[in-house]
């Protein structure tokens, strides 16, 4: 690849919060794919228990590449030793608010926040700060979630 192909490469990055809820790694999974396809290279950053899932999910690294501990994402973000054309940000719990709200305030940059669960319009309702919203009520069934991302990502991608 030369340099001047992989200056034009873009990059993501997911930031999983706990894995309380089961649709995470799987959408997780679904939108590593799909940006792997629009020649997005992606990096997921999060706590220890979403890490394992995503990488006992995909033992042969099919899908995932570079893992990261949330706490280092934030850490070097703000130091301005990594950056990321694009961060999303999975959203069931105020922590992923608090998340979202600080990469944003950090980088200046629109977050993507896939803001899921149980409560997931009182959660988007707590959101105060600029960024582009996909929601969904997705416990166990992806597929909520996983429709709106489909209506979503090819704007986002084009537009971000």
């Amino acid at each position: 690849m030369t340099s001047e192909n992989k200056e034009k490469e873009k990059s993501a990055v997911l930031v999983l919060g706990c894995p309380q809820v089961p649709v995470q790694t799987g959408i997780a999974l679904y939108l590593i794919s799909a940006l792997r396809k629009k020649g997005i290279k992606t990096t997921i950053a999060g706590n220890r228990a979403a890490r394992t899932l995503v990488e006992v999910s995909d033992p042969e690294r099919h899908y995932v590449g570079e893992v990261m501990d949330i706490d280092r994402y934030i850490g070097e973000i703000a130091e301005k030793k990594r950056d990321f054309d694009y961060h999303f940000i999975f959203i069931h719990n105020d922590a992923g608010v608090s998340y979202a709200a600080t990469v944003q305030a950090i980088t200046g940059k629109t977050v993507v926040a896939l803001i899921y669960g149980e409560h997931f319009q009182e959660i988007a309702g707590t959101i105060g700060f600029p960024c582009e919203k996909i929601a969904a009520k997705a416990v166990h069934n992806p597929m909520p979630l996983k429709n709106k991302l489909d209506e979503a990502l090819p704007w986002v991608v084009s537009n971000l």
